[in-house]
């Protein structure tokens, strides 16, 4: 399989990708430049958008080293207790190389001895996006409406495929409705 040239990740993942860029220094030239390439190639999408074959955070991936048995992990953040050898943290080149890979998806890395791995996802078994799409639509709420559920919460008011007289009177609706946004200062 072909190496990937892009990766999609939730804006989630990909904020914590940034932090662990800039608040952490990396002494480790292989982890840096998997995180790099993450970074500069990365697709940034909804949570609600992001295919169910993606890895993401938290998601469980059965996944192939060159040509090895299938493995399977759960890609997280970092290191938990109590979960040894169940956790691929994305701190670790294989979690980080996985993230944003679609079944089969895959992606070659330097190995300690300086020799090239190719991880390749063979199954994508759970996606906490997924899991919570399906959940919803059980429950018969849309995705997007899951934030609205108590009444509280964002609204739509405008798309960027209508025409512009009918986004204005959306505006104008939601503010005579009683919109209230204070603005940056209220943060």
């Amino acid at each position: 399989m072909p190496n990937i040239d892009t990766c999609q990740v939730t804006t989630k993942d990909y904020t914590i990708l940034q932090v662990i860029r800039e608040r952490h220094p990396i002494r480790d030239e292989t982890f840096s430049t998997i995180l790099q390439r993450k970074i500069s190639s990365a697709v940034v999408m909804f949570r609600d958008d992001i295919p169910a074959n993606v890895v993401t955070l938290s998601s469980g991936v059965a996944y192939r080293v060159n040509d090895g048995p299938a493995e399977t992990r759960i890609v997280a953040h970092d290191q938990m207790r109590g979960l040894v050898g169940m956790l691929l943290p994305i701190t670790n080149p294989r979690g980080l190389a996985l993230l944003g890979l679609a079944k089969g998806q895959s992606m070659s890395i330097p190995t300690a001895d300086g020799m090239l791995e190719t991880l390749t996802v063979h199954e994508v078994v759970y996606q906490p996006e997924a899991a919570r799409r399906e959940r919803l639509k059980l429950a018969g709420v849309a995705a997007s409406d899951s934030l609205r559920l108590d009444g509280h919460g964002p609204r739509a008011v405008h798309r960027s495929d209508e025409p512009h007289d009918e986004v204005q009177n959306k505006v104008a609706a939601a503010f005579n409705a009683g919109f209230d946004d204070p603005g940056p200062s209220a943060a």
